[in-house]
């Protein structure tokens, strides 16, 4: 999947969302929910693809799905853990059982979210995240 990259001129004082999921369409969604709230949003088509950009320095709280191709999102989330790396991490996934979200907060997630969830949930989360 091709990586949607799109950073859209907000307030100078918001800070950056960093959104990595193998789904283009729910990255839009994502993306357009996020910035219909006054946030920035940056998509990321994979973990590798957010590792190697330089938004991993600059995210103030990201959103990632469990399962993706490569990297998944509690292997990234151990990864950025391993390197003191402290961005606030809420997981959202269609696949989630409850020893997967277990090991999720434990590891330090913000929520861990099952699809279909509720836009307004997930911004307040969002903005819970961006606190920390």
């Amino acid at each position: 999947m091709a990586l949607l990259f799109r950073l859209m001129s907000m307030r100078q004082n918001t800070r950056l969302v960093a959104i990595v999921d193998d789904d283009e369409s729910v990255q839009r969604a994502l993306q357009d929910l996020i910035e219909s709230d006054g946030l920035s949003a940056l998509c990321f088509g994979s973990a590798e693809q957010f590792l190697d950009s330089e938004a991993r320095n600059r995210a103030a709280c990201m959103i990632t799905d469990i399962r993706m191709p490569g990297m998944s999102g509690l292997e990234l989330q151990a990864k950025l853990k391993a390197e003191r790396c402290r961005i606030p991490i809420i997981f959202i996934t269609a696949h989630g059982d409850a020893e997967v979200r277990i090991h999720a907060m434990r590891e330090g997630a913000v929520e861990f979210l099952s699809k279909p969830f509720d836009d307004a949930v997930l911004l307040e989360i969002i903005h819970i995240a961006l606190e920390h």
